[in-house]
């Protein structure tokens, strides 16, 4: 069997797929009422502690009025919280609550055991060859034309 480019493409999106679709599950299924972008937020804000909003939509892409929807809703929630920016005031830094910390702890103990699950079988050096082929596609796909 011959493989092309697409059935390359469209195995890298089934993986994805079922990677979320397991996670959609879980947030579904799971004890905690966030949606898997409540999960992402939560996620970047354990990973920078006091950053802003202006910094979360540069990582994720996002639209600001959007992500002001969601920021305000996880911290009416009680997930996030927000303090003013000692150097400049009109900016807010936001951090995780402790019940914040639960939830975002649970949901990456949640994506460590998918990851282990994905990758059983194969060896280190085929963990790494295909770490660097998948660089590759991104970087070919991220790349001006």
């Amino acid at each position: 069997m011959k493989t092309v480019p697409e059935d390359v493409l469209d195995l890298l999106h089934t993986v994805m797929h079922e990677y979320r679709s397991l996670q959609y599950r879980f947030l579904r299924d799971g004890p905690f009422e966030i949606t898997h972008m409540d999960g992402r937020v939560l996620g970047f804000f354990a990973a920078n502690p006091g950053a802003t909003q202006k910094e979360l939509a540069k990582h994720s892409g996002r639209d600001q009025a959007q992500l002001a929807r969601l920021i305000k809703r996880l911290r009416e929630e009680g997930l996030l919280s927000a303090n003013a920016d000692a150097s400049d005031r009109r900016n807010v830094r936001l951090s995780l609550t402790e019940r914040g910390q639960e939830i975002e702890s649970a949901l990456r103990q949640q994506a460590k055991r998918l990851s282990k699950k994905a990758v059983s079988g194969l060896s280190a050096d085929e963990l790494q060859q295909l770490g660097a082929l998948l660089s590759t596609v991104r970087d070919n796909l991220a790349a001006e034309e």
